[in-house]
């Protein structure tokens, strides 16, 4: 890791005249004359700008973009030519929508292209953030939008140079790595937001001052459910290269006998005469069927894993990828975006979208950490004990302790496209809200609400209970246009309280993660493991502990 000689802090909290927990001094200040305040514009350096990284970057085109960081500049550049390229035919309005709306819409469009043409070509290129975090020193605040094991290693070593940061969602690959954040966050006086951006718009807060009121009475359960992985990412795979998968039984005759235990060439071969060199098995007769089972599979699946081009494309850093993951040799079923499914890199699809879906209860009834969590799956991809990839789909209950009136709540999760059992006061003729592929439901001893992904389209049932919730004041602050980056661009500059800062979403993202740590604790059997929230330990389960923390390759740290 780089050197931090670092005297004083590039930014200095003034404690008598924190609006917000953190400001910035004005840089005359400390850099020399000819500098902004940085209360007028904010230096941003992004971390991670081929996926959703670009969207961040684009939604502070207001501030100063003086820096991009990004280990595969090859993908970036290719990613930036797609994102340029004119539109293409006559400007149609989408369903809803006017011809005027719709030219205003293209219009955005153009104008948006321009800046980030000159966005991208003016910032300061890095591949290792170190050497960014060493050499630029006139960053304020960074964006880090890379994939999840590297979250907390890039944030935390920003925010000890003073650093604001926006971290994508999942906050952090670990419960260990969420809490440490939030502690640097709050010693080090900085800004702070997971871009969990369904926080900041109007339906989660609305969600939030409708439970709060009552109006579905007390919430006994939660059913939370997504279709994620299936649409956008494969899971349950086995490691490419890995050796040690099942052998595929030969169907008909003999083959069937050999894996249901019978006697093969292989087993005869170490049989009773001591040392006998195994016997080849018979070749397969054409004519006989092969069968198939999930070893067919995962031995088919490797062998397309290995006739594809293995070595990382030109111009990229898989050495800088692999960050504080162990070292694992490259291939294309990691990256690009593939990586959230693979146990190294990702947390799956409770990390993906739980930020964008357990947000809502967990904010709405105030919630903090389970006392017992209970989770089953479809099996791992790869050997159990050192699994590659995630399950295809998972269940998972948590339940929490009842805290003044509220009652116990249990909360259940649900992906891979699995949905709960119909909740009670829902009509016949309705279904289950799919926005963005999932949603949730509090279910009252008086009613139901739902919503859809990232809190969208809250719906009371019965609908009796719309009249009662006209009558329900807003309390809570909107964040102005429900735009979450440019409220952390505002809440580094002392005007407005960050919407989703870590105080708020470590203990999210430690939920979210519970769920997972608790699926590998619990081995095969789905046991219920307890959870010491105080000590961050599973009581009934010990060596499912290491599964809350991680470790860091030689040379990357927190």
């Amino acid at each position: 890791m780089p050197r931090r000689n670092i005297s004083r802090r590039d930014f200095v909290a003034d404690t008598g005249k924190l609006a917000f927990g953190a400001m910035i001094v004005p840089r005359h200040v400390l850099g020399g004359i000819g500098f902004r305040a940085p209360s007028a514009t904010l230096n941003v350096a992004c971390v991670g700008v081929g996926g959703m990284g670009m969207n961040n970057m684009k939604a502070l085109f207001g501030e100063n973009i003086v820096a991009i960081c990004d280990v595969d500049f090859g993908f970036v550049d290719r990613k930036v030519t797609s994102e340029l390229r004119p539109r293409q035919g006559p400007v149609t309005p989408r369903q809803g929508q006017t011809q005027q709306q719709a030219d205003e819409d293209a219009a955005r469009q153009v104008a948006e292209q321009a800046k980030l043409k000159e966005v991208y070509a003016k910032a300061a290129k890095y591949t290792d953030w170190r050497v960014m975090l060493e050499k630029q020193k006139d960053i304020d605040a960074i964006i880090v939008a890379t994939p999840d094991h590297t979250h907390a290693v890039i944030a935390n070593n920003a925010m000890k140079l003073g650093k604001h940061v926006y971290v994508q969602k999942p906050m952090t690959y670990s419960v260990h790595e969420a809490r440490t954040l939030a502690r640097t966050a709050r010693e080090m006086r900085v800004v702070s937001q997971m871009g969990n951006q369904g926080h900041s718009m109007e339906g989660t807060r609305r969600i939030r001052e409708l439970i709060q009121s009552g109006i579905i009475g007390p919430v006994r359960e939660v059913h939370i459910y997504t279709d994620r992985p299936q649409r956008f990412w494969a899971q349950g795979l086995p490691r490419p290269g890995q050796q040690n998968a099942p052998a595929a039984a030969a169907g008909g005759r003999g083959g069937a006998a050999g894996a249901a235990g019978g006697t093969s060439g292989a087993a005869t071969g170490a049989g009773g005469r001591g040392a006998q060199p195994a016997a080849p098995p018979p070749a397969p007769d054409p004519n006989v069927p092969q069968q198939w089972n999930t070893a067919t599979v995962d031995r088919a699946i490797l062998e397309a894993m290995s006739k594809v081009q293995q070595t990382p494309p030109p111009g990229m850093d898989w050495n800088l990828f692999l960050g504080p993951a162990r070292e694992t040799p490259y291939h294309p079923s990691y990256h690009p975006f593939a990586w959230r499914g693979w146990v190294d890199f990702g947390v799956g699809a409770l990390g993906d979208m739980g930020a964008h879906l357990v947000d809502q209860p967990y904010y709405a009834l105030g919630l903090t950490q389970p006392f017992a969590i209970s989770a089953s799956s479809t099996p791992w991809g790869g050997p159990r004990n050192d699994p590659a990839s995630y399950p295809v789909a998972t269940t998972v209950e948590y339940e929490f302790a009842a805290q003044g009136s509220q009652p116990p709540v249990k909360m259940f999760w649900y992906d891979g496209n699995l949905l709960p059992p119909r909740p009670p006061f829902l009509p016949d003729d309705m279904t289950l809200p799919r926005g963005d592929g999932g949603g949730g439901v509090f279910i009252g001893d008086k009613g139901i609400l739902t919503y859809e992904t990232y809190g969208r389209n809250p719906k009371l049932y019965p609908e009796s209970l719309n009249a009662d919730a006209e009558r329900v004041p807003r309390t809570i602050e909107r964040i102005e246009g429900e735009k979450h980056e440019i409220n952390f661009a505002r809440a580094c500059k002392g005007e407005v309280p960050a919407s989703s800062p870590f105080d708020y979403a470590a203990g999210l993202t430690e939920t979210m993660l519970l769920g997972v740590a608790a699926l590998r604790a619990a081995g095969a059997n789905g046991k219920r493991i307890l959870y010491d929230a105080a000590n961050m330990s599973f009581t009934n389960a010990t060596d499912g502990n290491r599964f809350l923390t991680r470790e860091y390759r030689a040379g990357w740290s927190l």
